[in-house]
């Protein structure tokens, strides 16, 4: 099991992603809401190629520091909505546009979310 667990989890990744100048990111507390995942990351880089880098940010530093690897990913080629499943956290990448058009946030509106400091 990684040192990294949960909230902190999310809190990681939720930094990392401000640190590749992710925008509008925010962390949705779902426990007792999904059975599947305690926490969603959810973030938008301005491009698909500013999501695919917060993506690798994201990706390589929980690798090389926590030795954590996605369960499952998707989106990657397409980098409009990228999916990365850490069991307890599930992170989302969008693009502004799929962001917009997907409403996830809305989904999930009766769950605590926080917004986290970061580009813009």
């Amino acid at each position: 099991m990684s040192a990294l667990e949960g909230r902190e989890l999310a809190e990681q990744i939720a930094a990392l992603a401000a640190d590749k100048k992710a925008i509008d990111i925010r962390v949705l507390d779902l426990r007792g809401v999904l059975g599947y995942t305690d926490y969603f990351v959810v973030c938008s880089g301005n491009t698909e190629r500013q999501a695919k880098a917060i993506y690798d940010g994201i990706y390589r530093e929980l690798k090389d520091s926590y030795a954590l690897l996605p369960r499952r990913e998707e989106g990657k080629a397409e980098a409009r909505w990228i999916l990365m499943d850490y069991l307890d956290v599930v992170v989302h990448v969008f693009t502004p546009e799929a962001r917009a058009f997907y409403r996830l946030e809305q989904l999930w509106g009766e769950a605590p979310a926080e917004s986290v400091s970061g580009s813009g």
